[in-house]
C-alpha cells in the first residue's frame, strides 16, 4: 500500500493544484525576453503545437493593459490603478455572491500538543457544511494576529484541512504520507500557530467536507463507486481518481452558470476570513494568509484582492500566463484560470495588486509545475511593481533546491516573514 501511495503522490504532484515611476530595466525582460520561444515562432514548441505562439501573440507579448508597470501609472495615481485593475479582475472572476455571514457551529474543543483546537463548521447557501479547524497556543491571552492557512490540491480531494494540521496521535496513514511528501513530515498550520497565532484552516470547494459526494450525482457517472466505508484507502484512491476526471464537468458547469472556479474559491475564502476577523481572540488589523500549490494559488487571489490580508506568503504557485499557455497548462487543474484576464494583467500582477503590503513568494527550482524561466520572470514582474511603488523591501522571493514542496527551510522563512510583519 505504501508503494502505491508513493506512486500516486508522484503522479498527483504533477497535477499542481493538481497546482519610482522611472524606467525599469527588468520590465522588458520580464515580459518579452529574447530567450523566450517567440524568438522564432516557427521553431517554437508548445503544448498546443504551432497554435501556442499564435495564442500568446494575441496580446503581443507587451505589458498587459492594466499593468502597473505601464508608463501611464505612477506612485501618484497608484490607487486609481489599483481600483481599475481590481474591478477588472473581479468582473472576470465572476465570483458568486454570498450575502449573509454564516453561523458558526463549534463541534469540539480540546488541547493537543500545546494548542487549543476548535473543530467547527458553517453552512453556506449551497452545498454541504464547511468543516474548519482553528489552532492557537493553549496558554494564549488576549488578541493574537491571525493567519488564514490554505491547504493544497495535491490530486487529493478527499482530504482538506487534515493535509496541513495534526489534531491527534493517530492520523490517517494517507495524511502522514501526504505531509512527508510535501511538508517534510510537518503539519505546518500547527507549527505556525505555536509561534503565537490564531490559525484557521477550512475545507476548500470541493475538498473533504465540501467534496462532491457520489450519492449526489447521477448513477451513470459514478463508475460503480459509492460513498460507503469512506476512510478505506482503496476507496479514497478510487474517489480521488474519479474526482480528478470530474473536474472537467465541474469547470464546464461553473462556466455555464456564469462563474469561475477562482471566483468560487475567493467568495468562500472571504467568508472564512470574515469569521476569522470577527473572533474576539483575533486582532483583525494583523492578518496573514499563505499556502502551498493550490493554497498558493488561493493566496494570489485572496492576498491580491482583499487588503485585510496584511501579509501574504505564496508557496509553489507563481509563474506567468505565458508559462501556462505554452508549457504548463497540462500540469494544472481547471481551478487556476480566469478567462479573458491575460490581456489586462499577467498572473503575478494579481498578487501585485496588494502592493505595498508585504508579500513573500517561495519557489522550488525543480518544480515540474512551472518552467524556471517563467518563475524568474514572475519574480521580476513583482519586484518591479514593488520598486515602482517605492516599497522594494516589502517584497521578497526565494528559490529553493528540489521539487514541488513546502519543506522545513521554506517554512522557517515563511514563519519569520509572518513574524516580521504581523507581530508588534
Amino acid at each position: 500500500m505504501k508503494k502505491k501511495r508513493r506512486q500516486f503522490l508522484k503522479i498527483t504532484g504533477l497535477a499542481g493544484l493538481g497546482l519610482a515611476s522611472g524606467s525599469l530595466p527588468s520590465i522588458t525582460s520580464a515580459f518579452n525576453s529574447p530567450d523566450m520561444p517567440t524568438q522564432n515562432l516557427n521553431e517554437a514548441t508548445s503544448m498546443i503545437g504551432l497554435y501556442g505562439p499564435w495564442a500568446t501573440s494575441l496580446y503581443n507579448n507587451n505589458l498587459p493593459g492594466l499593468s502597473f508597470l505601464n508608463k501611464h501609472w505612477s506612485r501618484a495615481n497608484q490607487q486609481e490603478w489599483k481600483k481599475k485593475a481590481t474591478e477588472k479582475v473581479l468582473e472576470l472572476m465572476a465570483a458568486p455572491e454570498i450575502k449573509a455571514s454564516p453561523q458558526v457551529q463549534v463541534k469540539k474543543q480540546y488541547v493537543y500538543d500545546g494548542l487549543q483546537v476548535e473543530e467547527m463548521s458553517w453552512q453556506l447557501p449551497y452545498g454541504r457544511p464547511t468543516d474548519a479547524i482553528v489552532l492557537k497556543p493553549a496558554t494564549a491571552k488576549g488578541k493574537l494576529p491571525g493567519i488564514l492557512a490554505f491547504h493544497d490540491h495535491g490530486g487529493n480531494k478527499y482530504l482538506g484541512t487534515r493535509k496541513i494540521t495534526r489534531t491527534g496521535d493517530s492520523p490517517h496513514p494517507m495524511v502522514v504520507t501526504h505531509q512527508e511528501h510535501y511538508y517534510d513530515g510537518m503539519a505546518w498550520a500547527n507549527e505556525v500557530a505555536k509561534r503565537g497565532y490564531v490559525v484557521m484552516i477550512s475545507d476548500a470547494f470541493p475538498f473533504a467536507s465540501r467534496r462532491v459526494l457520489l450519492q449526489d450525482v447521477p448513477e451513470r457517472i459514478r463508475k460503480g463507486l459509492n460513498d460507503n466505508d469512506p476512510e478505506n484507502q482503496d476507496n479514497i484512491d478510487a474517489y480521488n481518481e474519479w474526482a480528478a476526471e470530474h473536474e472537467h464537468i465541474m469547470a464546464k458547469s461553473l462556466f455555464s452558470a456564469g462563474i469561475t472556479w477562482p471566483g468560487v474559491f475567493w467568495a468562500e475564502d472571504k467568508k472564512a476570513l470574515d469569521i476569522l476577523c470577527a473572533r474576539p481572540d483575533v486582532d483583525a488589523s494583523r492578518i496573514g494568509c499563505g499556502g502551498l500549490s493550490g493554497g498558493g494559488m488561493r493566496t494570489v487571489f485572496m492576498g491580491g484582492l482583499d487588503h485585510r490580508i496584511q501579509c501574504a506568503v505564496c508557496v509553489g504557485f507563481m509563474t506567468t500566463w505565458r508559462d501556462f499557455a505554452l508549457s504548463k497548462s497540462f500540469t494544472h487543474t481547471w481551478m487556476t484560470y480566469v478567462p479573458g484576464l491575460a490581456p489586462h494583467l499577467d498572473f503575478p500582477e494579481i498578487l501585485g495588486l496588494r502592493v505595498p503590503l508585504p508579500t513573500l513568494v517561495l519557489n522550488d527550482n525543480e518544480d515540474a509545475l512551472y518552467t524556471l524561466e517563467e518563475m524568474k520572470n514572475a519574480d521580476d514582474i513583482l519586484k518591479s511593481i514593488y520598486k515602482k511603488a517605492g516599497m522594494p523591501e516589502r517584497y521578497k522571493c526565494s528559490f529553493y533546491p528540489g521539487p514541488h514542496k513546502f519543506d522545513k527551510p521554506m517554512q522557517e522563512e515563511a514563519f519569520a516573514w509572518f513574524d516580521r510583519w504581523l507581530k508588534k
